[in-house]
This record gives C-alpha cells, structure tokens and sequence, in this order.
C-alpha cells in the first residue's frame, strides 16, 4: 500500500510542478488573474504531494500533522493570489481569453488524470484524504479559469477574470479549512 501511495504521490506532484510553471508563465503573459490564482494553486497542490510523500509509511498522527501542514500552505497561497486579483484589481489587466481557455483545459486534463490517481487510494489517510481534496478543487478551479476566458471573450472586460480569480481563491481556502478540520 504505501509503494502504491508513493508512485501515485510521485506522479502527480510532478504534473502540477509542470503545470506550476507553465500556468504561472501564461498567466503573467495572459494578464489573467484567473490562470495566476490556478497556478499558485498548482504550486500548493505540489508541495502538499511532496508533504504527502513524505507521510507515506508514517503513523496516523504524523499524517494528519501532514494533512494540517499541507492546508496551511494551502492558506498561505491562496493569500497570496488574493493579492494578485486586488494588485490587477487596481492597477487594470487586459487578460488574453484564448490563452485562459486553451490553458485551463490543458490543467483541467492534468487535474483529471491527478484526480483519478488519488482516487483510488484517497482513504489512505489523512495525507491522502487532503490530496484527495486539492485534486476536486483543481478541477473546479479549471473550469473556473475557462468560464473566465469565455466571458473575457464575449464581453471584452477583465471582470469577469478578477471575479473568477476570487472565486478560486474562495475555493481554495475552503478546501484549506475542509483540509484543517480533518481528524485521524
């Protein structure tokens, strides 16, 4: 069970460190808050799995203690993109929308194919139940950023992404207060 976890853990910390990358560099090209707000997120999710990872083999307490740290870091990056919608809030974006589609369905692909993953051994612990989570937010998150992209397109405003990019951080720092209230 746990060289399962592992390899599963492994997989999917190394698809969201790629997708971390290649989000955080369309979004700042993009000048979409909604593919920032994501990437940041991408960024989490591959932390928390390499916390996770670390977890495998260890007792239920240490993988809850993991569970807690991995939604403290959730927290913090959520914070963080909150900062980006205000900073383009005020300071104006003219965010690409075809980028924002074409690239929230190549990380809802990914999210997928993570989701998928840690299904499959998502009550494996506390560490996995929180991995677990991320994986459902990612998808929300992506379908999010295309919906952003679809109405930047019909609408020819920014709005509609700095609205999304809040409600992705919305739901990233509830999934993070989902992640905290876990108990063994």
């Amino acid at each position: 069970m746990d060289k399962k976890e592992a390899t599963i853990l492994k997989w999917v910390l190394f698809i969201n460190a790629t997708m971390f990358f290649i989000e955080l560099f369309v979004g700042w090209f993009a000048q979409s808050t909604a593919l920032m707000a994501d990437s940041l997120d991408m960024f989490a999710d591959a932390a928390v799995y390499g916390i996770a990872l670390y977890a495998v083999g260890r007792s239920v307490d240490r993988k809850l203690q993991v569970a807690h740290l991995s939604g403290w870091i959730q927290v913090i990056l959520a914070l963080g993109a909150l900062s980006e919608v205000l900073r383009r809030f005020l300071l104006g974006s003219e965010p690409m929308s075809i980028l924002m589609m074409c690239f929230g369905l190549v990380a809802l692909i990914a999210n997928t194919i993570c989701l998928i993953l840690i299904s499959k051994n998502k009550n494996g612990g506390a560490h996995m139940k929180a991995s677990w989570i991320f994986s459902v937010n990612d998808i929300i998150a992506n379908l999010g950023v295309i919906l952003a992209g679809i109405l930047v397109m019909l609408t020819s405003s920014p709005y509609p992404d700095l609205v999304i990019g809040l409600a992705i951080c919305v739901v990233v720092l509830n999934g993070a207060r989902r992640i905290l209230r876990l108990e063994s």
